[in-house]
């Protein structure tokens, strides 16, 4: 017990230094190298265009950025990367997280280092109820596939079988979509979990051949894997056989298009950011989002989530006139609403999950001959039906 105590003594100490300086400092952990390094290099591309746009200054005091690299889910480095932000690197946020176990294994430290964490991607819904100390400004998957089962029957889809990856995202697609489905009037005759690691598909389309579903409703986190399974639905047969393809955005990437070509046109997926979304403010965060990326095939959605995460860094880094108190920054932001470039957003003041439209979306060709995900419906003013209260 001792040796705790005067662990966590030297931990409050060493961050007593952070409440007087000028320059705020922000530790962003997410894959910047390895098989996801492209979702890590838009996270960087929201925050550079964001600071590009909006000065690196926030009410007087300079806002530096720390990166550190995680480059695959890895609970134990994630927690262990935050705890060197906290305290070497005296961060006073963290930001960023692709894999919802990185969320969960960082949340436990922030009471102590008094930081806020904002969530640019990390998906689950029950993140949110591990601290009152982290702000969401992504998505979740419940929140972008509940529209998707009411659709399947309104276009007259009454047997889907499911496949998704079995973690914490994939488990609430699941949950999200099956809710939504059977309300609707719809069936789901089979659903498969598989393993995170999967990378041959084969079996598994083999299987939704021989379901009898008429559709496929899929989750697995956006990177080589949603490639290689987008690939296998097509190279399969089932795209010919009629099996309509139902998922979350994140299948269908706009940095995957290229390579999915012809073969993705006509999937259906929802989700709260499309590349191609018309408006001014879109336009402008593109311009810049490209520019800091380094060509627009390689922008997709983790880009905006960084972007909207360091405007409610910057609003909390306002409200505390840069000093040290996550409580005060984390309650400044509750309400906050905004135009993003993704549409109206707000931050829920129960949930602190960020509350905006979803759009149905089909794969399309433009005039240039190029694929893109074009937004055919839009659901507005969604919340996440994952952190609703029990009965609802």
């Amino acid at each position: 017990m001792a040796v705790r105590t005067l662990m966590g003594a030297a931990f409050g100490l060493l961050l007593a230094g952070t409440a007087s300086a000028e320059t705020v400092k922000v530790g962003i952990i997410g894959p910047f190298s390895g098989p996801f390094a492209l979702q890590g290099k838009n996270f960087q591309a929201g925050v550079e265009a964001y600071m590009a746009a909006n000065g690196k200054q926030a009410k007087g005091h300079d806002v530096e950025i720390i990166y550190k690299d995680l480059p695959a889910a890895n609970p134990q480095a994630s927690r262990a990367l935050a705890q060197e932000l906290i305290v070497k690197d005296k961060v006073q946020y963290l930001g960023g997280v692709y894999f919802t176990p990185d969320a969960l294994a960082i949340t436990p430290l922030l009471k102590q280092a008094n930081a806020p964490l904002v969530i640019f991607n990390a998906a689950t819904s029950a993140i949110m109820t591990q601290s009152p100390l982290v702000v969401r400004t992504s998505f979740t998957t419940a929140q972008t596939t509940t529209p998707l089962g009411k659709v399947a029957v309104d276009r007259g889809i009454k047997k889907v079988i499911t496949t998704v990856s079995d973690y914490g995202p994939g488990v609430d697609a699941e949950n999200a979509f099956k809710k939504a489905f059977e309300a609707a009037g719809g069936q789901v005759v089979e659903s498969i979990r598989m393993p995170l690691n999967t990378t041959d598909f084969s079996p598994i389309m083999q299987r939704v051949k021989d379901s009898g579903a008429e559709a496929v409703f899929s989750f697995l986190p956006s990177g080589p894997t949603t490639l290689g399974y987008v690939k296998a639905y097509n190279d399969t047969g089932l795209k010919q056989a009629g099996i309509k393809f139902l998922a979350p955005g994140d299948l269908t990437q706009e940095s995957d298009l290229p390579a999915l070509g012809d073969g993705a046109l006509g999937l259906l997926t929802s989700f709260h950011y499309a590349v191609s979304h018309d408006s001014p403010e879109n336009k402008k965060f593109v311009e810049g989002a490209t520019k800091a990326i380094g060509g627009a095939d390689q922008l997709s959605f983790p880009s905006v989530g960084a972007y909207d995460g360091m405007h409610v860094i910057y609003k909390m880094i306002e409200a505390t006139d840069g000093k040290q108190d996550a409580e005060k920054a984390v309650n400044a932001v509750k309400g906050l609403s905004w135009t993003s470039p993704r549409g109206p957003v707000s931050i829920d003041p129960e949930t602190r999950h960020v509350t905006q439209n979803i759009y149905l979306r089909e794969v399309a060709k433009g005039q240039d001959g190029k694929t893109y995900n074009k937004e055919i419906q839009t659901f507005p003013n969604q919340k996440d039906p994952g952190l609703a209260p029990a009965g609802q």
